[in-house]
């Protein structure tokens, strides 16, 4: 996995994202049309350098091309859509 490049792991119900040796991962669940995203978690050995906003955003952008609306249960995420209305769109 390159540095910063976020994934989709379908097996693992989850967006992941490398960093320095470390994974910051997006719990998800799908419902039908729909994602929940449950929980984000970066080690703290590369919080506070980005990374969980970068996280959020690729999702996004995996999430659009996957045609499902999200639904976010994580309050990290809700707190990112505050800053990034840009994203609404995809909000259910």
């Amino acid at each position: 996995m390159k540095d910063n490049l976020v994934v989709n792991n379908k097996s693992g119900s989850r967006f992941e994202c490398l960093k320095n040796g470390h994974l910051a991962v997006i719990e998800y669940e799908v419902k039908g049309d729909k994602i929940l995203l449950l929980s984000t978690q970066v080690p703290s050995e590369i919080s506070g350098q980005g990374v969980g906003s970068e996280l959020i955003k690729q999702s996004f952008e995996l999430i659009e091309n996957m045609d499902l609306k999200v639904v976010p249960v994580c309050s990290f995420i809700q707190n990112w859509l505050r800053k990034n209305p840009d994203k609404k769109h995809l909000i259910t």
